[in-house]
């Protein structure tokens, strides 16, 4: 408080918040501490009064902590930003302040253009200037810019899938949030559920889900995403380590259909292996084998062995089933029969899959099955 009417003391504190919050957890809720409020109730109040000698240093100080402050500030926060571009159009970090706002926001096309004049305000290309101008012309459904920026900064990559460009790179993982930062609003700021997740990565900014999720976040299994490009931490299984990343947006939703499921197995792995013998992208997810709760502490270190946290030979597992609406309920089922029959001693219970393949009877059967194995 004694330093409350040193506007250029108070300006720094604003662009110092970005340091003292995680901006990697990009969906986190509004930060709780006391100290990110005064702050920007304090430069707004002097932006209001006449001190035009230090407006941009409070611009660059408030539009740091609202945009910091999650969708809490965000009619302020494009203000600011718009307002440093108008004052000083020729100043490239202020255009790629602007664009780095409306990526986290969901507002793609602005943002796009607003990288693409920063990076012409530039002598020499940065990383940071292509990657957001990349992730903002994905989100922005404008695939050919997308690839252009990729190929230049050395991807081997093409046109693919979903009119974006596409290449060969390793999968990772991604903390999927319920409610994104780019989707929520004032009302309802927060991240919702969240679940780290595997995606088939197509590009440096977008993949195809390819865990079926435990909880009901609103995107599942097939549905494509767009991350952002700066990992959260690394997931640790054996030599190998694994970047996860934030869940930016939700691209497509390619509506799979979904059947829980209860089996039995001989050996760990078989209800999961009947997959291989299913056609069109359908899967069995063993939740039982692949799903754990972590503390945010083991979820966060990069050194935890994840390969630890695998559990013991299960007999009695349950998942989830998902598939394409390409094909019927009749179909799949006909598919897993054959492939379960293959397997002794195995048996897998689906009474909502059976029932909308037209077997009435058999899913009665099953559905007292399935309550026998689900509620003890």
């Amino acid at each position: 408080d004694s330093h409350q009417n040193d506007v250029e003391l108070l300006s720094l504190f604003g662009s110092a918040t970005e340091s003292i919050r995680d901006i990697d957890e990009l969906n986190l809720a509004p930060p709780e501490e006391l100290l990110f409020r005064q702050v920007i109730s304090k430069l707004h109040k002097a932006l209001k009064s006449d001190r035009g000698e230090f407006e941009e240093d409070i611009l660059i100080g408030l539009s740091t902590a609202t945009r910091m402050m999650s969708r809490q500030y965000d009619e302020l926060s494009e203000f600011c930003y718009k307002r440093l571009v108008e004052l000083s159009p020729s100043n490239p970090a202020y255009h790629y302040g602007l664009g780095l706002y409306c990526k986290t926001r969901g507002l793609f096309e602005e943002g796009l253009r607003a990288n693409e004049t920063g990076l012409k305000l530039l002598d020499e290309p940065r990383q940071a200037y292509l990657w957001n101008l990349g992730i903002c012309a994905t989100g922005a459904g404008e695939g050919e810019k997308a690839l252009k920026i990729w190929k230049n900064i050395g991807n081997k990559i093409e046109m693919g899938a979903f009119d974006l460009p596409e290449g060969r790179y390793p999968s990772c993982k991604v903390k999927l949030a319920e409610f994104p930062l780019a989707e929520r609003n004032q009302n309802n700021d927060h991240s919702g559920l969240q679940e780290t997740i595997w995606i088939e990565r197509l590009s440096p900014c977008h993949g195809i889900i390819r865990s079926v999720l435990y909880h009901n976040l609103g995107v599942d299994y097939g549905d494509v995403i767009l991350i952002d490009g700066a990992p959260i931490t690394y997931h640790k299984y054996g030599d190998q380590k694994i970047p996860v990343f934030p869940h930016l947006a939700t691209l497509l939703k390619r509506q799979y259909a979904f059947y829980d499921f209860a089996a039995i197995q001989q050996e760990k792995g078989q209800i999961s292996e009947i997959s291989e013998s299913l056609e069109q992208d359908s899967v069995i997810y063993v939740h039982t084998e692949n799903f754990r709760i972590l503390c945010n502490t083991c979820w966060l270190d990069p050194d935890n062995n994840h390969e630890q946290h695998e559990e013991a030979k299960k007999n009695i597992v349950t998942g989830r089933i998902a598939s394409p609406n390409t094909i019927s309920a009749k179909e799949l089922l006909s598919q897993i029969d054959k492939a379960i029959g293959l397997l002794a001693n195995c048996k897998i219970y689906s009474p909502q899959l059976v029932q909308l393949a037209g077997y009435e009877k058999r899913a009665e059967i099953e559905r007292k099955r399935y309550s026998l194995i689900v509620d003890n």
